[in-house]
């Protein structure tokens, strides 16, 4: 972890858990932070992952899960025919609508957390093989999940940032905060 996520007040779950969400989405931020769209669909790596593919995924997933947990479809439905596309940018697209996109995701994850009557409260997960069936999840859980999801990745980005131009977590960190005050 690069940056500390302030203590919420005290018993705030939903608040130290949108917390530690909002932390882990700055790394993948941070990372594609300075870059061309260009660089930051370049692959350095023998994966097939680049920090703007990430950065898309990342969103998707995000406002999947939220959709699913209010009951509505999601944003995009991806299939076998256009899983791939959810791991690169496609025309159109660019890093700033990814993170444009993103900002309006985080915001509604926030207020429908802060809405729901109960962390407790659950909702179905999809049909899906990986899942059990008839199986249901917490929102605390969706939070949890939101969590290990974009961290996972935000490490990934770690690598590839790195592996792109050498820059740090550390050194992206320190040249957000001086960017916010120079504002």
């Amino acid at each position: 972890m690069v940056t500390h996520v302030p203590a919420e007040a005290h018993g705030d779950e939903r608040g130290a858990l949108l917390s530690f969400i909002e932390e882990q989405r700055g790394g993948i931020r941070r990372a594609v932070l300075g870059l061309t769209d260009e660089q930051a669909s370049s692959r350095p790596s023998a994966s097939e992952l680049s920090l703007a593919g990430l950065l898309k995924h990342v969103v998707e997933v995000e406002q999947l899960w939220v959709a699913l947990a209010k009951g509505e479809p999601p944003a995009v439905e991806r299939d076998q025919g256009n899983w791939h596309e959810c791991f690169r940018l496609v025309e159109g697209e660019t890093v700033e609508s990814q993170l444009a996109y993103w900002e309006k995701v985080a915001a509604e994850t926030e207020a429908f957390i802060r809405s729901v009557p109960s962390l407790d409260d659950t909702f179905a997960l999809p049909p899906q093989p990986w899942f059990p069936p008839d199986g249901r999840v917490s929102m605390r859980w969706l939070c949890l999940h939101l969590i290990r999801e974009t961290a996972r990745h935000a490490g990934h980005a770690d690598i590839i940032r790195e592996s792109l131009d050498g820059r740090t977590a550390f050194e992206l960190v320190a040249e957000e905060q001086r960017t916010a005050a120079g504002s």
